[in-house]
């Protein structure tokens, strides 16, 4: 027999404020004294810290982006050099410094995620505070479905590389995911 939901009250950690909370969101600021918290996996809520990028407008709602930076060891097999060759120096050459990973924290379908992931990786935004505090969509992805997320977008980047993947084998470290918002 499986244990009853119990549903648990939130409440701001700063100054106690009961917070609405809406299904999948796992974070919340504070209505009355700006807080923000997260949802932790022991169900409780934490204090944390949001960086607003300096590229947001004044007015609208902002998109909640875990950025983390991290760094990949690959080896990779390909099945013979049949038309665009070889991209291990290529590889080699993208993954010898450190990267920076951009992972929606919002609701977005996974090839959706996928997309928006391989080209922040690619084309990174700078990582400028002092935006205006908008609101931002709800956060429904959290900071430990980062790096499963990120190996996803490893993936893809290597996939697309179109010179007959045959495996691949990395090591991803990221560093703690920090919550940005960008336009």
């Amino acid at each position: 027999m499986s244990a009853p939901v119990e549903l648990v009250p939130l409440q701001c950690v700063k100054c106690a404020t009961s917070i609405a909370a809406q299904p999948d969101e796992v974070l919340w600021v504070c209505e009355t004294c700006g807080q923000a918290q997260i949802l932790s996996t022991g169900q409780t809520l934490e204090p944390l810290t949001i960086h607003y990028s300096s590229w947001l407008p004044q007015q609208g709602v902002g998109k909640p982006v875990w950025v983390a930076a991290g760094s990949a060891a690959l080896q990779r097999e390909i099945y013979g050099k049949i038309f665009n060759g070889d991209k291990t120096e290529e590889m080699r050459a993208f993954w010898s410094v450190p990267r920076w990973f951009f992972i929606p924290a919002y609701s977005l379908p996974l090839d959706s995620l996928l997309q928006t992931g391989v080209e922040k990786i690619l084309s990174p935004q700078p990582l400028q505070e002092g935006g205006p505090r908008l609101p931002f969509l709800p956060v429904t992805v959290l900071p430990e479905d980062v790096k499963p997320l990120a190996e996803f977008v490893v993936l893809a980047l290597e996939a697309d590389r179109k010179d007959n993947l045959r495996t691949l084998n990395f090591d991803l470290q990221l560093q703690p995911p920090e919550l940005w918002i960008f336009p």
